[in-house]
């Protein structure tokens, strides 16, 4: 069965060689270079990985009203999961499902269908593929206005997805920018809509992974989310209007701004990590014997850390990994609060980076 969908192919590229769009590009494309440059300066790529996900999950899935705040996050993510609320355990799975797929990338070269459902799967816990019962639409927040309805039977979301694959990973690609067939891509992903849940979080996982499959960025740290969440309304009416109206070139503009300013607040936060990094480790060195490279990356890998965590990533005891952690409260380096039997100890310089307050200094 062929798609419903035109291929993406059959867009003439020179409707985006105007001049909104191309200075748009332009911009996009040097904060992109830029973030791509700055994250190679931080030593451990495990901690980039761990902590901005992070910030990317809890914003993503915002987008889908599932809501929780930074403390209960951070503390989410050091709790064991039988602790872990219910919008934490949605948000901690959204930043599994992006390390899968992420990898992936970094094996393969490709994003496929079959990665995508593997994404897809880890979100939602279930392995229902593509959608098969018709039914589904798409409403009006607020209204409840059916707005737009997606393809309904299994075989042309199979086409469509197909023509998206191929569009992904063509060679030689559609010859636009990397940015601008990345946001053909994802108006088409969630046009196609093609789960019964989870759309919206494995479209914007679909983002950052072409960027990093296209070589724009080494690790998925371009977090485009905070930026829907922002402009939410603005984002799913640029949406239809390319289904009604054809009006591409606005939704590229949308996307591209995206890239810009979620780039250039990306730079900010890798830089003030990186500043972080380097103060705290030169006041443990100085002050404190047990300094170590493996206790800098527990405790910038995890906003909240617990004893257990030093215990583990230093080898030691119990007894020794909670003293540790207690000196660092006495030099203020650490915060900690207590939680039920549990005590939980706040990177200071770290959680002020990540909740946007980046006046704080040791």
């Amino acid at each position: 069965m062929t798609s419903p969908f035109p291929p993406l192919e059959q867009i003439d590229p020179s409707r985006f060689d105007t001049p909104s769009v191309l200075k748009r590009l332009s911009g996009a494309s040097r904060h992109l270079a830029e973030l791509k440059g700055v994250v190679t300066s931080i030593p451990n790529e495990a901690m980039l990985i761990s902590t901005l996900t992070l910030q990317e999950a809890k914003d993503s899935s915002a987008v889908e009203n599932i809501i929780t705040t930074h403390d209960e996050l951070f503390r989410d993510d050091a709790s064991p999961s039988s602790q872990v609320s219910p919008a934490g355990k949605e948000v901690l799975r959204y930043r599994q499902a992006l390390r899968v797929g992420w990898e992936q990338v970094r094996t393969t070269g490709l994003i496929t269908n079959n990665h995508l459902q593997q994404i897809q799967s880890v979100l939602e816990l279930n392995r229902a593929g593509f959608r098969r019962v018709p039914g589904t639409a798409l409403r009006e927040e607020g209204t409840g206005r059916v707005v737009f309805t997606p393809p309904q039977d299994h075989a042309s979301i199979v086409a469509a997805m197909g023509d998206l694959e191929r569009f992904l990973n063509a060679s030689p690609a559609y010859p636009v920018d990397a940015l601008i067939r990345m946001a053909l891509a994802h108006h088409r992903f969630e046009t196609i809509h093609p789960f019964y849940d989870g759309n919206g979080r494995t479209g914007r996982i679909l983002n950052v992974l072409y960027l990093v499959k296209e070589g724009l960025l080494d690790l998925p740290v371009l977090y485009m989310s905070r930026h829907i969440v922002r402009t939410k309304n603005r984002y799913y009416a640029l949406l239809q209007l390319v289904r009604e109206e054809d009006r591409w070139e606005e939704w590229v503009d949308y996307i591209l701004e995206a890239v810009e300013v979620t780039a250039r607040e990306g730079v900010t936060v890798v830089t003030a990590i990186r500043t972080a990094l380097f103060e705290v480790k030169q006041q443990i060195r100085e002050r404190h014997s047990f300094y170590s490279q493996d206790l800098i990356n527990n405790l910038f890998s995890h906003p909240y850390t617990k004893v257990q965590f030093v215990q583990e990533d230093l080898g030691v005891s119990r007894v020794t990994a909670t003293k540790y952690l207690n000196a660092l409260v006495a030099d203020g380096i650490l915060s900690v609060q207590r939680v039920g039997r549990d005590n939980y100890y706040l990177n200071v310089r770290l959680v002020h980076i990540l909740t946007g307050d980046r006046t704080q200094s040791v």
